[in-house]
C-alpha cells in the first residue's frame, strides 16, 4: 500500500469554513502575512497554512467554496482540483492540509499512526544570515543551515569550518527577483565545496560551467527551489542524495507522499524546509519530518527563532513527537 492509499479513504466531514489572517513583522523590517484556512465539522476543525509570500494575494484567497459534505480524503482533493483559485501551490496547500488534518481529526489518528510509522524526536537546524557565533553564545548545540553570500571567502569559510555546526549552505540559484537571489559564481562554489566538505550545498545552478566548480560533492547536492513535483525531481540533470521538501510547494497531499516515497526507495535523504510560517504550517512541517526524516537538518526550528535577536530561553533540538490526533 502506497502511503497516499493509506489516507486517502479516511472519511471526511465538512460543514463549513473560516480563514485567518495573520501579519508579523520579521526583524529584517519585512511584514509576514499567512492566511489559515479552518475547516469544520462535526464538532471538530483542521486548519491548513497559505504562505504565498506576495502579502497583496491574502486578499484573494476565496471564502466562498462549496466544500460541504462528507467525502473521502481522495474526493475532497478531487473536489479541489475543480477550483482555478487553488491553482497556486501554495494556497492549494493550505486547503489540502486542513483537509487531511481534520479527517484525522475526525477519526482520532495521529499522523504517524496513519502510516504505520512511529512519530520520534525532531532535529533542526537554525537558518539564518545572523553570524552564527551570537547564537552559539547563548546555545552552543545549536546547529545551522546558512544562506550563502556573495562576499564569503575562504578565511570566513575556514571559520564556519572550525565551528563545526554549519550542516547546509543554501546558494539560492533558483530564486528571481527576491531579496535573497544569489547569482552563480563558480570560485565561491568551489570554495564552498572546498572549505566546507561535509556540508549540504542546496540549490546549486548546474549549468554554464557550474557543475565542474562542484566536482567531489555530488554526494553533498540538495534541491528545493525547483521541486514541487516527483517530475521535477525526475527532471533534474542527476539524481541527488539529498532533498529539501517544503510540503506547500508540493500543492496536494497525494504529490507530497508520492515524491516522498520515491526519496525513501531512491535512498534520497530527506530534511524538512519552513517557510516562515506563522500559523498552523510551522507544527505541520515538525510533525511532517516527525514521521518521515527526524534524524535530517531540519530547517524547520521553532518559530520563536524568527522572531528577534539571538537569546536564551528557546526550545532546543530535538524537539519531542506528538501523537495526539491530526496533523497540526
Amino acid at each position: 500500500m502506497s502511503l497516499w492509499d493509506a489516507v486517502a479513504g479516511l472519511t471526511v466531514k465538512v460543514d463549513g469554513y473560516a480563514l485567518q489572517r495573520r501579519e508579523s513583522k520579521t526583524p529584517s523590517d519585512w511584514t509576514r502575512v499567512t492566511t489559515t484556512v479552518v475547516l469544520d465539522g462535526d464538532g471538530a476543525r483542521g486548519e491548513g497554512e497559505d504562505v504565498t509570500y506576495d502579502a497583496a494575494m491574502h486578499d484573494g484567497v476565496p471564502n466562498d467554496l462549496m466544500l460541504a459534505g462528507t467525502w473521502s480524503v481522495d474526493d475532497l482533493s478531487h473536489r479541489l482540483d475543480e477550483e482555478e483559485s487553488l491553482a497556486e501551490g501554495f494556497r492549494r496547500w493550505a486547503f489540502e492540509s486542513a483537509a487531511l488534518d481534520l479527517a484525522l481529526r475526525q477519526n482520532e489518528v495521529g499522523f504517524g499512526e496513519a502510516f504505520e510509522r512511529e512519530e520520534r524526536p525532531v532535529r533542526f537546524v537554525v537558518s539564518t544570515r545572523a553570524e552564527p557565533e551570537r547564537w552559539l553564545e547563548v546555545a552552543p548545540q545549536l546547529e545551522f543551515k546558512l544562506d550563502a553570500e556573495k562576499d564569503w571567502d575562504r578565511e570566513l569559510l575556514a571559520r564556519l569550518r572550525a565551528l563545526d555546526r554549519v550542516r547546509v549552505v543554501d546558494l539560492k540559484a533558483y530564486y528571481r527577483g527576491t531579496s535573497v537571489d544569489l547569482a552563480p559564481d563558480p570560485e565561491l562554489y568551489r570554495a564552498i565545496v572546498e572549505e566546507l566538505p561535509d556540508v549540504v550545498i542546496e540549490d546549486a545552478w548546474l549549468e554554464d560551467g557550474l557543475r565542474e566548480a562542484l566536482a567531489g560533492a555530488e554526494d553533498r547536492l540538495s534541491f528545493d527551489g525547483p521541486i514541487h513535483s516527483l517530475a521535477d525531481l525526475d527532471a533534474l540533470p542527476l539524481e541527488p542524495r539529498w532533498l529539501n521538501i517544503k510540503p506547500s510547494r508540493f500543492g496536494t497531499v497525494r504529490e507530497l507522499l508520492g515524491t516522498s516515497e520515491a526519496c525513501e526507495e531512491r535512498g534520497i535523504r530527506m530534511y524538512g524546509g519552513g517557510q516562515y510560517e506563522l500559523g498552523p504550517g510551522r507544527p505541520q512541517i515538525q510533525r511532517l519530518a516527525s514521521a518521515f526524516y527526524p534524524e535530517g537538518p531540519n530547517d524547520v526550528a521553532p518559530a520563536a527563532y524568527n522572531e528577534g535577536e539571538p537569546r536564551e530561553g528557546l526550545p532546543q533540538s530535538p524537539l519531542p513527537p506528538r501523537t495526539e490526533p491530526g496533523l497540526s
